[in-house]
Order: C-alpha cells, then sequence, then structure tokens
C-alpha cells in the first residue's frame, strides 16, 4: 500500500527559478471526492496518464493510490470531471539534499504558485529555501480538489495579497 507524507507552503518570489532542472506540464481532473477519498485523472505532457484515488483527510500522511491509464482513455475522463481543470506547470527545484516539486497554475488559477516537498516520515526536519513562503499543508483550499471547485480567480483580491501573489 502507498501512501504520500507532503508539505505544501507558498512560493514568494521567482529566486527558485534558476535552480528548476526540469519543467512539465500538467492537466488534471477530478471525477468524485468527498471529505473522505477523491478520485483524480491526471495527464502530463508526454509523460502519459494516471488515475488517483486519494484519502482526503488534510493531513500530512495521505493514502494514494496510482494507476496508469492510456492518454486517450484519460482525455475521455476529463469530459466527466466536477469542477474545473486544473492546469499547471510543475518545476523540480533542488534545494539541499531535497526536491521541491513548484507548481505555477495556469488558467483559473492563475497567480497561484505552491511548492511541495514529499517526505519520507511525518517528523522528518526540512530545510526551507528563502523562496519558500506561509505553509499551507492541511488547508484544504490550498489542495487541487479544492482549488477544482473554487478556483484562485474567484477568491477576494485580498487572499491573493495574502498568497504572495
Amino acid at each position: 500500500m502507498s501512501f504520500e507524507i507532503e508539505r505544501k507552503f507558498l512560493v514568494q518570489g521567482d529566486g527558485w527559478r534558476q535552480s528548476t532542472t526540469r519543467q512539465i506540464r500538467i492537466r488534471q481532473a477530478y471525477l468524485a471526492y468527498d471529505g473522505k477519498t477523491s478520485i483524480r485523472v491526471r495527464i502530463k505532457q508526454e509523460k502519459g496518464a494516471t488515475l488517483t484515488i486519494k484519502s482526503r483527510e488534510p493531513k500530512l500522511r495521505r493514502l494514494e493510490l496510482e494507476y496508469p491509464v492510456p492518454t486517450l482513455e484519460a482525455e475521455a475522463l476529463l469530459l466527466l470531471r466536477k469542477g474545473a481543470v486544473i492546469e499547471k506547470d510543475r518545476h523540480e527545484v533542488p534545494a539541499g539534499d531535497r526536491t521541491w516539486e513548484v507548481d505555477v497554475f495556469t488558467g483559473e488559477n492563475s497567480g497561484l504558485v505552491i511548492a511541495e516537498i514529499e517526505l519520507q516520515h511525518e517528523h522528518d526536519r526540512v530545510e526551507l529555501p528563502a523562496w519558500i513562503g506561509r505553509e499551507v499543508t492541511g488547508q484544504r483550499r490550498y489542495y487541487n480538489s479544492a482549488l477544482a471547485q473554487d478556483p484562485f480567480s474567484a477568491w477576494p483580491k485580498r487572499e491573493h495579497a495574502q498568497s504572495g501573489h
């Protein structure tokens, strides 16, 4: 059984960009979600597609089961989504002995930039690069499934400023 342990942070500034080693375009949508689970289809540019089932409690450690699916079938599943398609450019950014994933959202979530770091254990210590802002781990509104329902573009302008953008 597979688990995901990650922390999420808002990003401040562009200081991370010069360290990017890889970038990939992602489109994803949610087929089902409730307070307990979510089912997501994701298409990565030139990398194929996956169907993912995740437990939804906003904790560091969550169940995550991921299965490859043909891209053509994933495209068809996108049409069955609930809410908006999440579009983002994911940047891999090494910092210290870890690699961060910095998601620059486009489309309805344009202006939002979130950094995630995967951990081996819930209590792993993480050295935060200078470009890391406020931690949003556990704040539902910053999770992709919530952004599909309540996109960043619909948030009040004062909340955009609090998000660093």
